[in-house]
């Protein structure tokens, strides 16, 4: 366990340090998909920005390309979904679900995006009023940073026989 590398690390980068694309990447994310539940129908412009943004931060985060690819599609489209309002953060579970792909989580660790998933029901059921919003995003957020950590851990605590060889990385 201690001598565990995050996967992401050993991919070449043709530009910028692995630790300026991982923080300014996971930024661009997190910021991008704020700035789209700041949107109202008089800042649509800020719908624009943040899904740009949102974009980007996939597209330089540390990881294999097709990955990337793959997540940005479903996390935009889950992003956005979330401004029906607090009865549908549920989607969010499909945000986690990209980032524990993009960082090349082993497949048991998708199990923490049953998490998201089981707050995302509760609200489901508990809030039905836009109000309840900010509440929502709040402790949603927790429950995915906290489940994006226990993605980790499941990670660092794999069997070495059970990590991605690193031809298939």
């Amino acid at each position: 366990m201690s001598n565990w590398v995050e996967p992401t690390r050993s991919i070449p980068l043709t530009w910028g340090t692995y630790t300026e694309r991982y923080i300014a990447g996971l930024v661009l994310i997190i910021g991008g998909a704020v700035q789209i539940q700041g949107a109202n129908t008089w800042a649509l412009s800020v719908i624009v920005i943040g899904g740009i943004a949102h974009i980007l931060g996939w597209a330089i985060l540390p990881a294999q390309g097709w990955r990337r690819i793959v997540a940005v599609v479903p996390s935009v489209g889950g992003v956005f979904v979330v401004l029906a309002g607090p009865n549908v953060v549920v989607v969010l579970a499909v945000v986690l679900a990209c980032w524990v792909l993009v960082r090349q989580r082993p497949a048991r660790s998708y199990v923490v995006v049953l998490l998201p998933v089981a707050s995302g029901l509760v609200f489901s059921q508990t809030m039905r009023e836009y109000s309840g919003m900010p509440a929502a995003l709040l402790i949603s957020a927790i429950v995915l940073f906290g489940s994006a950590w226990l993605a980790r851990l499941i990670a660092v605590s794999a069997p070495t026989g059970s990590r991605i060889p690193s031809e298939v990385r």
